[in-house]
């Protein structure tokens, strides 16, 4: 498997991986309302100093065991994936809205709330980070039978500004041609749709199977791979 896949193991079930997340979310949460409280405190000086204080004591103690890098993508042996450290859907990932996305009669779908941190114009959301969720939209849209996709173009236009607060992406396959699949995403608030993005998706040419990937993440034997989109 090519050294650039962080692929690994995590022999754990269904209760563990949801032991884990009731810690970790929770987590990730108070450290969203804090960056949201940072953009938007009217604190005295005295406070801000105090509260960076605070926070730097609980950095290193977050530090003292640390993974190198990023947290990459662990796996159970049913191959549930946990991607917890994806910047548009990481549980792990503060930074992350975080985007929630399911799959109904061929329509994926998901709702987010995009408050102060997200923020490009003033009271409107970014437009990179409407880019970065319909990226993330339609290659889960693209993905089937756990074969992942590469954004191959992503073509992305502005119709309007999106205010800040919730909105809704869903995505489509509108055509396959060889290992190219083609999307439709469209992100919108309440009065309809702000962003919409068209993308051409490839299959890698080789992917290792679960089994390929499972032995391979324990050690027996090292398949070669395209890499995939996280």
């Amino acid at each position: 498997m090519s050294a650039d896949m962080d692929f690994r193991l995590e022999d754990i079930d269904d209760a563990e991986i949801a032991r884990r997340l009731s810690i970790v979310e929770p987590l990730t949460d108070s450290v969203r309302d804090l960056v949201d409280a940072v953009i938007r405190t009217e604190v005295d000086d005295a406070e801000l100093i105090a509260a960076r204080t605070a926070i730097e004591a609980i950095v290193t103690r977050l530090r003292a065991r640390q993974k190198d890098k990023g947290y990459g993508v662990a796996f159970t042996r049913d191959f549930t994936g946990m991607p917890w450290g994806n910047a548009a859907t990481g549980a792990r990932n503060a930074v992350a809205p975080p985007l929630r996305l399911s799959k109904v009669d061929g329509v994926t779908r998901g709702d987010v709330v995009l408050g102060a941190a997200y923020e490009g114009p003033g009271g409107h959301v970014h437009g990179g980070i409407a880019a970065l969720l319909l990226d993330q939209l339609v290659g889960e849209t693209a993905a089937a039978d756990n074969m992942p996709s590469f954004t191959g173009t992503l073509t992305v236009r502005y119709l309007r500004p999106t205010p800040l607060g919730p909105v809704t992406l869903t995505g489509r396959v509108t055509g396959t041609e060889g290992r190219k699949t083609f999307v439709h995403g469209e992100l919108s608030d309440a009065d309809g749709v702000t962003v919409e993005a068209d993308a051409v998706m490839i299959r890698p040419k080789s992917f290792p199977s679960r089994d390929q990937i499972s032995a391979a993440i324990t050690g027996h034997d090292t398949p070669t791979a395209d890499k995939p989109t996280p």
